[in-house]
C-alpha cells in the first residue's frame, strides 16, 4: 500500500501495514479482511480498503468498482468464516457513517456479523 494512501494515525491503516497484528481472514491488492478484537456475534470480521477511505461520505463513482468488489467478497467470506448458507443462515453487513451514524474508526469498513443467535450486540 503506497504511504500516500494512508493515514499514519489510522489504526486500520497500521493493521494494513502490518504494524499492528491481526487474525487476517482474507487479503488481495485493494482489499483487507480481519477478525473484529470484540466479536458481537459468533463470526464477526471487517472488510475494509487498503486504500484509506474515511467513510462512506468520501465515497466517489472512483470507488465503485472497489465497493463491488468488497460486496462479492462478503458472502464467499461470511461463508468460509462459518456462516450458515442463506436462506436458513446469512449474515448481517453494517457500516456505519460519521459520530451520529456510530462511526468510531474513519477508514470505511464493513461489519460482516453471523452465526447462531442470540449475538451479544446486533
Amino acid at each position: 500500500m503506497s504511504t500516500l494512501n494512508a493515514d499514519p494515525n489510522c489504526i486500520f491503516c497500521k493493521i494494513i501495514a502490518g504494524q499492528i497484528p491481526s487474525r487476517k481472514v482474507y487479503e488481495d491488492d485493494d482489499v483487507f479482511a480481519f477478525h473484529d478484537i470484540h466479536p458481537w456475534a459468533p463470526v464477526h470480521f471487517l472488510i475494509i480498503p487498503k486504500r484509506h477511505i474515511p467513510s462512506m461520505a468520501q465515497v466517489g463513482a472512483a470507488d465503485q468498482a472497489l465497493l463491488g468488489k468488497i460486496m462479492m467478497l462478503v458472502p464467499q467470506l461470511a461463508l468460509e468464516q462459518g456462516c450458515e448458507p442463506y436462506p436458513q443462515g446469512g449474515y448481517r453487513l453494517v457500516t456505519n457513517t460519521g459520530e451520529q451514524g456510530g462511526q468510531e474508526v474513519h477508514h470505511l469498513h464493513f461489519h460482516v456479523m453471523g452465526g447462531p443467535r442470540p449475538w451479544l450486540r446486533g
